[in-house]
């Protein structure tokens, strides 16, 4: 079966190339290093690396404490990290910059993955979440690379699909040495598409682990201050399409009640930075961009933030915030950040994603949950109007994500032994 999935993988990459050229259309950093994907390199790299993949920006913040961890554990070690989008290979450089090695995961296809693995000579490899690849998976067990599967988790509709080729997962999982899965439900998901039950064990979320310095707080509470002040902060974190358009809505019948209120707008990715601030000049609304460097005064509706790696400065800023994905069916985003920094925390009916942390977040009363627009409007009106239940949400989210950490340190104890 391996054989017959190389085959349609070789065959589609034609397509491949058409849909990377088609997302650079609005970002032009998809045409770029593909010879990478490739893995076909225009210079020499050293080799024994301990290797983690990340594929986009959620999975590589979330993996930074991890790695940040393990070098000051093991200062000598050499790291390399992949990703799959443009946007995770920023945060990787920006974050961990020259101290460790960064290129795109090569397609999953046996003479890229042989090439890659002659390259760079991992001793170690370690995947993120939900990151299956056959031809990966078989050179790693072939050459006897120990192989993990960590912060791993698998939605239901994922575990159906993956059922339909259960003798294909059966075989590439068994080249995996251990799966740290997020929770119980992931840990039955993965033994039924054919993992050992012996190898799956349920180590926690490293996105609890999340890392909030003094610093970061520090600047946050100085551009509120000195940037938003006066205004009553409402952060809308990660938006998609069609989603800026219910707060903008959402904005205006708010600000006849809550005259003092700016709307904070941190788009989800960077090519829809200019679509966005079209859109909010369309709705007649007063925009200043976080790139533009210009003063927010009393008549300013809306905060753009057009930038990369600042959501947790614009958390430590914000009287409220709003988890964006969750308005619409794209499976929600991580809410845990802005609940560490302390802010109090909403999120819509669409989080498929971060099913098992929405739900024990609400069994706590420590987040709210708007299913619709009305009910956005009622909830940001109840907070505004009391600044203790307000305190309080924030004082149960920080509580509720402190409550659930150590997994990053349950997880270095599992990769100890191949370090």
């Amino acid at each position: 079966m391996r054989f017959l999935y190389t085959c349609l993988f070789y065959l589609i990459i034609p397509f491949i190339f058409l849909r990377l050229l088609w997302r650079s259309i609005k970002a032009p950093a998809y045409r770029h290093r593909w010879h990478e994907r490739f893995a076909l390199y225009n210079k020499e790299f050293s080799s024994g690396f301990l290797w983690f993949h990340a594929v986009s920006v959620g999975e590589a913040e979330a993996l930074f404490p991890l790695l940040k961890q393990i070098q000051l554990l093991h200062p000598d070690t050499k790291l390399l990290i992949t990703t799959t989008t443009p946007t995770g290979s920023d945060r990787v450089k920006t974050v961990m910059q020259d101290t460790v090695t960064h290129v795109y995961l090569p397609y999953d296809i046996p003479d890229a993955i042989s090439r890659f693995m002659i390259c760079f000579k991992p001793r170690l490899a370690v995947m993120m979440e939900t990151e299956i690849w056959p031809n990966l998976f078989s050179y790693c067990g072939n050459h006897d690379i120990p192989l993990y599967i960590i912060n791993a988790r698998l939605s239901e509709k994922s575990a159906k699909g993956y059922q339909k080729i259960a003798g294909l997962c059966h075989s590439v999982l068994a080249n995996v040495k251990a799966i740290a899965a997020q929770t119980e439900e992931d840990v039955g998901r993965f033994v039924i598409i054919g993992a050992d039950p012996q190898k799956v064990n349920n180590l926690g979320n490293i996105k609890f682990d999340v890392e909030i310095t003094y610093s970061t707080l520090a600047k946050g509470l100085a551009i509120k201050a000195e940037l938003f002040k006066n205004r009553f902060v409402w952060l809308i974190a990660s938006t998609h399409k069609d989603e800026e358009k219910i707060f903008l809505d959402s904005y205006k019948i708010l600000k006849e009640t809550i005259p003092e209120l700016l709307l904070i707008l941190v788009p989800r990715h960077p090519e829809r930075f200019p679509l966005v601030k079209k859109l909010i000049e369309k709705e007649h609304l007063s925009v200043v961009t976080r790139t533009s460097e210009e003063l927010v005064d009393n008549v300013t509706d809306v905060y753009l933030v057009d930038t990369m790696g600042e959501l947790k400065l614009m958390y430590a800023a914000a009287d409220v915030a709003f988890i964006g994905g969750s308005m619409v069916p794209t499976g929600g985003h991580n809410i845990l950040e802005a609940s560490a920094v302390g802010v109090p925390v909403m999120f819509g009916p669409f989080m498929d994603n971060f099913k098992e942390i929405a739900r024990g977040v609400l069994v706590e009363n420590a987040a709210l949950q708007c299913q619709s627009a009305s009910d956005i409007i009622s909830s940001m009106q109840l907070l505004y109007q009391q600044p203790e239940y307000r305190m309080e949400l924030a004082k149960r989210g920080k509580a509720f994500v402190e409550r659930n950490q150590g997994a990053i340190a349950r997880i270095c104890s599992m990769l100890k032994q191949d370090i």
